[in-house]
């Protein structure tokens, strides 16, 4: 019989705004709505949460949030029985006093190290490793995301496909998706509809002007964000409200409000290219089935270069040659190495290779699901533990 935890413990300590939070909230919730699991999330920054989930309560110590149950990870930490499924995203340390608990439970947790995404080879190599711990008799594993069957997947809730393709395929209620944007339904001649969520870019004056002179006309969607300020200064503004809309030549941006997780896919589904930024939207353009480019969350050493280059090259495989170069160099332009305007006119050449494959590579993602991997792991532990006894 397989076993399943009753209780899991989420840990979240909050680095990059909102994308550790993101995948954090994506993971609780499913594994509470579609497995049932009684999950408590640990979060230290609850004002970043409350931008994906306006629901929550900055101020409040413990909630429960679509049978999610949240606490305020801050100062000193709360006496509180282990879950028997225990995951730290992020290599976050996990409080002292808890880890304590978990050494003195009858029965050991399953304790996970969620790790960042990560196309890279050595991935498949390090995932479930064991590390146990230096002083405790506890073990902790390390799970990593991925993009092969022998890593551990990509979040994925059991419709979102469905409801996906359920969208695309029903003009009516597109029509009306755009209307409550404030964009209009109707499209020019040859015009392509394109999501900019970003991380501050310095390409970004070259990419907008790219838009401005291009022989098609664009509607770029620009959620609140980090990137904003930079493009309302490229139309001489000294900041932007939702609604703002400006026009210059063939490109017309169109300002909207930051919305919680569920509403952010219709927009990747709605546009024709997507621009999103760290891990948790980069997944979720995967999902829309539609081309994307990809700004990764840039490190001081400059590693994230070769992240970007591994899913870049794992992408790619499967396209015609210079649709993969295409779009290859268009995400490191994107990302401060290369001519983002050279770079634009190739990618859009290469549109409707990208979009073609794009259906393809989320397709054979969505074999690969991370919520029900860790699930399974769960059960591997307790049969490998239950043996040793």
């Amino acid at each position: 019989m397989r076993a399943m935890p009753q209780t899991c413990d989420i840990f979240c300590a909050v680095v990059d705004n909102y994308g550790d939070i993101g995948v954090c909230w994506r993971l609780a919730r499913q594994l509470a709505h579609e497995h049932e699991v009684q999950v408590r999330l640990w979060v230290d920054d609850l004002a970043s949460f409350a931008k994906l989930c306006p629901e929550v309560n900055p101020v409040l110590e413990r909630q429960y949030c679509r049978e999610v149950e949240v606490w305020h990870w801050a100062g000193t930490f709360p006496e509180v029985q282990p879950a028997e499924l225990v995951i730290g995203a992020f290599a976050c340390n996990l409080p002292e006093r808890y880890v304590a608990a978990m050494a003195q439970q009858s029965r050991e947790p399953v304790w996970l190290n969620l790790e960042y995404l990560s196309a890279e080879e050595w991935v498949e190599s390090h995932h479930k490793l064991p590390s146990p711990h230096p002083r405790l008799p506890l073990t902790k594993y390390f799970f990593f995301p991925g993009f092969t069957a022998k890593t551990g997947g990509l979040l994925l809730e059991r419709d979102l496909l469905a409801r996906r393709d359920a969208f695309l395929a029903d003009p009516v209620q597109q029509q009306a998706y755009w209307r409550n944007l404030g964009v209009a339904p109707e499209r020019a001649e040859g015009e392509m509809r394109v999501s900019l969520f970003s991380y501050e870019n310095g390409n970004i004056e070259a990419l907008l002007q790219a838009w401005v002179q291009g022989a098609l006309p664009v509607v770029c969607c620009v959620p609140e964000g980090r990137v904003l300020p930079q493009v309302a200064a490229f139309f001489g503004q000294q900041g932007a409200a939702p609604g703002a809309c400006w026009q210059r030549g063939n490109l017309r941006v169109h300002v909207l409000p930051f919305v919680e997780q569920e509403r952010y896919d219709p927009l990747l589904w709605a546009c024709d290219t997507n621009f999103v930024r760290g891990e948790d939207s980069c997944v979720r353009a995967q999902w829309a089935g539609k081309p994307f480019v990809w700004h990764i969350y840039p490190q001081h050493d400059g590693v994230h270069m070769q992240k970007l280059q591994a899913l870049a090259a794992r992408y790619g495989q499967g396209l015609p040659a210079a649709a993969a170069q295409a779009n290859s160099a268009m995400w490191q332009a994107w990302n401060g190495e290369g001519t983002v305007a050279v770079a634009w006119g190739a990618f859009a050449a290469q549109r409707l290779e990208l979009q073609a494959h794009a259906g393809v590579w989320a397709q054979g993602l969505a074999q690969n699901n991370l919520a029900l991997n860790l699930l399974d792991f769960f059960n591997e532990v307790g049969r490998i533990r239950a043996f040793e006894i």
